[in-house]
């Protein structure tokens, strides 16, 4: 089976739509046959995690002995670790597709690490190569677009600038995320 590891805030709340959407968006996932893997506490980690769980679908959380707080009751394999960047490496050495939620510092560490580490092509077989990596649109679409502007520097080589933004794919909804893990645009 394969592995979609998602990266979301932990700060979302129940009644929120981006909790309703990442809820739809983990089922989805699982009623398409994938297990879902993420940081196992919650909100939009959770969220993911329920909808699975709500379809049939198997849930891993990878915690981290540095936060005293349960799992969430929507994971079935809880994968411990003891570091910060262990967690980081679990969530992506798991994962055969990665998808970036909302969230904050520590969601953006992880979308970058995964990024970077399918980026290098020292670093990407330790991660099995490049993987679809999709962004939450339009949350994450203004960070990234940010990093063009390193193709304005002096001396800098555009085309290995442009290569490395197209290794991370956008989308709208739930819907549109499942079709382009299933490869349709």
């Amino acid at each position: 089976m394969k592995t979609v590891t998602i990266f979301g805030s932990s700060q979302a709340g129940a009644q929120s739509s981006a909790y309703r959407e990442a809820e739809r968006l983990g089922r989805l996932l699982a009623e398409a046959g994938y297990a879902i893997c993420n940081g196992g506490y919650g909100g939009l980690m959770e969220a993911t995690a329920r909808g699975a769980r709500a379809a049939g679908g198997h849930t891993i959380g990878v915690t981290c002995t540095i936060w005293r707080r349960r799992p969430s009751p929507f994971i079935v394999e809880e994968v411990r670790t003891h570091t910060f960047p262990e967690r980081l490496m679990t969530l992506i050495d798991r994962g055969d597709a990665y998808i970036a939620l909302p969230g904050g510092t520590g969601t953006l560490a992880e979308l970058a690490l995964s990024w970077e580490m399918m980026n290098k092509d020292s670093l990407a077989p330790v991660v099995g190569g490049r993987k679809p990596l999709l962004a939450a649109a339009p949350y994450w679409r203004p960070v990234i677009a940010c990093l063009e502007q390193e193709g304005l520097l002096e001396g800098a080589d555009r085309a290995v600038v442009a290569a490395a933004l197209r290794v991370v794919t956008f989308f709208e909804t739930p819907e549109e995320a499942v079709a382009k893990l299933h490869g349709n645009p």
